[in-house]
């Protein structure tokens, strides 16, 4: 059973219906080329269709700086283009900062919501990642303990999870590791030290 389909072993072909764009060209035009560059151009915008020659022969006499000046050329050949104008600068405190604009409107509160859940920073100013709180929360302790406290606390939860300190009691060995994985994170922590 033989088959006109063509094997689609060429990357970027378009099935389709459309001809060559190419004058007195019978083939189907499977592969897509831009229109060409005029002075309001802004990215490919419209597009030919050609045929496989077609675009072979496209491809190899395309030149992208083809109409520009020596400076145009240039400036499009820079490392940095498109990087010179200046962005504004990621925050440090954990999270983004919340939108400026003032007028817009979030009905849901969709994006408002998300700048809410920040927690506070610790009395002495020490920063706390989020692992560091999430530990924390596994020992029940709040973000402004100090090292003693940690280790109180460990101490004691030591004391309630551990089978030989609690008669034997195995039903709390996930428990246990998780306090002892919190504890092995926080104590070499900067905020503790």
């Amino acid at each position: 059973m033989a088959t006109n389909a063509r094997p689609n072993r060429f990357h970027g072909r378009v099935t389709g219906e459309r001809p060559c764009a190419v004058a007195g060209c019978a083939e189907p035009g499977e592969f897509r080329a831009p229109a060409g560059r005029g002075a309001d151009f802004d990215g490919p915008g419209d597009w030919r269709f050609l045929c496989l020659d077609h675009i072979r022969a496209f491809n190899t006499a395309y030149n992208y700086f083809d109409g520009m000046s020596a400076d145009e050329i240039s400036a499009a050949q820079t490392p940095f283009g498109g990087w010179d104008r200046e962005t504004r600068a990621f925050a440090t405190g954990g999270a983004d900062r919340p939108p400026r604009w003032a007028d817009f409107t979030d009905p849901l509160d969709a994006i408002g919501a998300r700048f809410q859940r920040v927690e506070r920073a610790r009395a002495d100013g020490r920063p706390l990642s989020d692992g560091d709180r999430r530990h924390l929360r596994t020992l029940g302790l709040s973000a402004d303990v100090d090292r003693k406290g940690l280790r109180t606390r460990y101490a004691e939860l030591l004391r309630r999870y551990h089978p030989d300190r609690n008669g034997g009691d195995r039903s709390h060995e996930k428990a246990l590791q998780a306090v002892i994985e919190a504890y092995s994170a926080l104590k070499g922590r900067p905020a503790f030290a």
